[in-house]
């Protein structure tokens, strides 16, 4: 069941390099839906009450190393994973069909989506780094190849802050399996609480900078405005729906999960950090004057919510990260795909050039309108899927953290002040009777914002479709934590209002 996820795209990957360049976008799509299916199917088989690992698959592989190939999956990893079929079939599309080098753009978008789904399923140490870097070379490849001006600078510090990070991570895993002398890297064999407190510490350290490189947070971002901007629209969709999640799911996994006991001594540090990522993403994002740079700033202030909320660790707040990990991938999935119509459309996406699409004969009227939806549910308007994961954050993380967490509460403000300017700027105002004749943006170029805009509204009015496959997980996680006086009150109200219901 696992491994068809992980290997139908590869294998898509190899089956394209032999198709004509003519018929390689419908060979990607076909690999892209069937995969899409077989998520579905995974999603029917999944046991939604069962908090550990299910489906679980093993061979040996190179046991002197301690390397096997171990998978499984359970309610951290299942929304993710789905999330990523999705961005996949997206991306694949919502593609220009008259791509140069078509070819090796499928075969390398397929080979990420392959990559990502088996870092997410691995449960070897060694497994899951070689899956975290087999990403690097193709979205290298992509931005370099299919990206804007300055496409070589940013393709290149995305390259050298990815090697970085896959490094430390790397160290990490090799220090704690070596210093625990655990017999493999596999997950369930690793045990930290036989290590020293202060290596402990140091090893939890490096692998939160390093999964903090890929989120990425505040002050190791300087990468991602560069490779979200210069990126074209499907790739950006790429690293900033799906693959930023690689960065936060490591810390839950590999950093509260496996250190449960070090966890309560950086957790105040965290959710300082993750403040100051919010807070840095929304001001920054309010001074942009380009449509994608502030959507890509935006990206960064929304990841501080998941950190604030893995340092909170109550199951409410960890329930609510990962919902905000997977509204997040919807909601900046659709804003990089309409900012991509937007610009092929009317040439530019400078906020001082633009004005009046929503202009029902002239303009882009129903992009206009999925753009002011998505700005919505990025502001966390409720009943949309922004609103659920947000409030959900800062219910279960605001009796840890009081402070920070009423910080990320005015950053939400802050949200709305962008996507205010972006929308009154693009949207609203009278369109140039000189330039303004746009051409029409066909119902096949708008499906895949039309289906990630119904995701949107329908998660946002059942939230429990989303919710309810992760939340034994969370709950289950949090029960290795110590709990603080703070914790026990956030759980013990959370409690009652479960009663209460």
């Amino acid at each position: 069941m696992l491994s068809t996820l992980i290997w139908l795209p590869v294998a898509g990957a190899i089956l394209i390099g032999f198709c004509p360049e003519q018929r390689s976008r419908l060979v990607a799509l076909a690999i892209a839906s069937l995969n899409l299916l077989w998520t579905i199917l995974v999603l029917t088989r999944f046991d939604i009450g069962n908090a550990g690992l299910q489906m679980q698959e093993a061979l040996s592989w190179l046991e002197p190393l301690g390397l096997t190939y171990r998978l499984g999956v359970d309610g951290l990893s299942i929304p993710l994973l789905a999330l990523n079929s999705l961005l996949i079939w997206i991306v694949i599309f919502g593609s220009s069909q008259q791509m140069e080098r078509s070819r090796l753009f499928y075969g390398l978008a397929l080979l990420v989506g392959g990559g990502i789904a088996g870092a997410f399923l691995a449960q070897n140490l060694l497994l899951f780094v070689l899956f975290y870097e087999v990403e690097l070379i193709p979205l290298y490849l992509m931005i370099a190849i299919w990206g804007g001006s300055k496409r070589d600078y940013a393709a290149m510090k995305f390259l050298l802050y990815t090697a970085v990070s896959g490094v430390l991570i790397l160290v990490g895993f090799l220090g704690l399996t070596w210093l625990s002398g655990a017999p493999s890297f596999d997950y369930a064999a690793i045990d930290t609480q036989v290590l020293p407190l202060k290596a402990q510490l140091i090893l939890l350290t490096i692998l939160l900078i390093g999964f903090a490189i890929k989120t990425p947070l505040i002050p190791l971002h300087t990468w991602l405005p560069d490779a979200y901007v210069e990126a074209s629209p499907p790739v950006a969709i790429l690293l900033g729906g799906i693959l930023a999640k690689l960065g936060t799911y490591g810390i839950i996994r590999f950093g509260l999960q496996l250190f449960p006991e070090t966890w309560a001594i950086v957790a105040p540090g965290l959710a300082i950090v993750g403040v100051v990522t919010v807070l840095y993403g929304s001001l920054t994002a309010i001074s942009q004057k380009d449509m994608k740079r502030m959507v890509a700033y935006s990206s960064i202030g929304h990841m501080g919510y998941v950190l604030v909320a893995c340092a909170a660790g109550t199951p409410l707040s960890l329930l609510g990260a990962v919902g905000q990990m997977v509204s997040h991938g919807l909601i900046l999935a659709i804003l990089f795909y309409l900012v991509g119509i937007i610009e092929a459309k009317v040439g530019t996406r400078e906020l001082a050039k633009l004005n009046g699409l929503l202009n029902p004969i002239r303009g882009l009227p129903l992009t206009s309108a999925l753009l002011i939806l998505s700005g919505m549910a990025s502001a966390g308007i409720p009943g949309l899927v922004g609103f659920i994961a947000e409030f959900l954050v800062f219910q279960g993380s605001f009796p840890v953290f009081p402070i920070p967490t009423l910080l990320c509460i005015i950053a939400s403000g802050l949200t709305a002040v962008y996507f205010v300017i972006l929308l009154n700027r693009t949207c609203f105002g009278k369109l140039d009777n000189a330039t303004a004749y746009y051409p029409n943006v066909t119902w096949t170029e708008q499906t895949p914002a039309l289906v990630l805009a119904a995701l949107i509204f329908f998660l946002g009015v059942q939230p429990t479709w989303l919710l309810r496959w992760s939340e034994p997980t969370t709950k289950a996680l949090v029960a290795t934590l110590p709990i603080s006086s703070d914790q026990q009150i956030a759980m013990d109200s959370e409690q009652f209002i479960e009663s209460k219901e």
